[in-house]
């Protein structure tokens, strides 16, 4: 720097750094005192004192809730199986056998399993629910060589912004009906029969998947052009009149799906009438039509109140997590195994649609539920912790770079 310059300002730039994940022993000294002895009584054994240990999560662990909670949102929201999470340990010079690591995560649940139901109860108060399920291989020891295939049934609250799975090892007509016991409200799904058996319900009112109809005609589009064409057209009108009306109003809504969604459906329903009885009962555009016309009111009944939805792709999406983990984990180690991931997915589920970091949530929740088991239950469940965490949930999104 020549002689004399003088500082005029500064320029500042940011580089993204990252320090890779490691583990580190949190160290817990507790002090002893040797009591004093009373003057006069000699005979008076000595008598020591220590601080009892800070609770832990879970008893007898040396697992903290922040390693815990890796564990759990890794595996269930970044999809990485215990294994290669033990692996990347050892890269660190941490050796946990996968036994441990699995029996960390059990006892975690059980101490989920009261948020886990409380979670339930607050879907079922719901007036409005998706449901839908999908399949989970299971190691089973009755099964010598093969797998179970089970079933994670789900149900999600649209309104409330809450997801609910649950294992099942069938796929029965009696699951629904026990999931959703004591259930009052809409109920919307595909058209797989076993949803069928709770219209006899007269506290549930069914209502179609649009986007599963659509598909049926996008299937035979080389079956017959013209009329899948036709059908497609249709359904691109009442998806544009969603989009429309997303961010309105409830009243502009209902006017919009009275006034415009209605007349489309309705003229639709007549060209499905004339044109049934034409077509081949083997071909693609048939089982389009069969499966449209047998469920076509049901199809029209989210016209009806302005907070249902056109179909269940929103609970596809909270879906999609188990599918991704389906192709890494390849199956679950037995049929409780697979309830454990039920329930974790359900958390990580809620997280997300309510916009929580689950590491943030989850750690936290750990360690009040081990420290303040009296607390109301339901205040922990992430769509009433975030009301009280503004702060932690604001730290989420991590490095943010500012102008000086």
């Amino acid at each position: 720097m020549p002689e004399g310059s003088k500082c005029t300002g500064s320029e500042i730039s940011y580089r993204l750094k990252c320090n890779p994940a490691r583990l580190s022993a949190k160290k817990i000294i507790r002090y002893k005192y040797l009591l004093p002895t009373p003057v006069g009584d000699p005979g008076l054994k000595s008598t020591f004192i220590i601080a009892p240990l800070p609770t832990s999560v879970i008893k007898n662990c040396m697992a903290d809730a922040s390693l815990l909670a890796t564990l759990i949102v890794e595996k269930y929201c970044d999809h990485l199986p215990v294994y290669r999470q033990m692996t990347r340990f050892e890269r660190v010079g941490i050796k946990l056998a996968h036994s441990t690591l699995l029996d960390w995560i059990a006892k975690t649940c059980t101490l989920l399993q009261p948020l886990y139901e409380s979670l339930k109860q607050e879907i079922l108060k719901s007036n409005y629910l998706m449901m839908d399920e999908t399949t989970m291989k299971v190691m089973d020891k009755n099964k010598q060589g093969t797998t179970h295939r089970g079933y994670f049934w789900a149900a999600q609250a649209p309104p409330a912004k809450l997801v609910y799975f649950e294992y099942h090892p069938g796929r029965n007509q009696e699951v629904p009906q026990l999931i959703l016991a004591g259930y009052k409200g809409y109920l919307q799904s595909d058209g797989y029969a076993c949803y069928d058996t709770l219209s006899t319900n007269k506290d549930i009112k069914l209502l179609g998947c649009m986007a599963h109809s659509r598909r049926y005609f996008s299937e035979a589009e080389k079956n017959d052009p013209k009329r899948a064409a036709y059908a497609l057209e249709i359904f691109g009108q009442l998806y544009d009149i969603e989009r429309e009306i997303k961010d309105k109003t409830a009243e502009e809504r209902a006017r919009a799906r009275t006034e415009l969604s209605k007349p489309i459906w309705k003229s639709f329903g007549r060209w499905l009438e004339d044109n049934a009885g034409q077509l081949n009962e083997k071909s693609a555009i048939y089982k389009a039509f069969a499966y449209t016309m047998k469920r076509f009111k049901r199809l029209s009944v989210y016209m009806e109140d302005e907070m249902l939805n056109i179909d269940n792709n929103p609970l596809e999406s909270s879906i999609r997590p188990i599918a991704l983990g389906r192709r890494n984990f390849l199956f679950s180690g037995s049929h409780d195994g697979a309830q454990r991931s039920a329930m974790l997915y359900s958390f990580m589920g809620t997280c997300k649609l309510n916009g929580i970091n689950p590491m943030v949530w989850i750690e936290d929740v750990l360690k009040k539920l081990s420290s303040n088991p009296t607390n109301p239950i339901q205040n922990y469940l992430p769509h009433n912790w975030k009301k009280n965490h503004e702060s932690d949930i604001k730290k989420q999104t991590g490095v943010i770079v500012k102008s000086a």
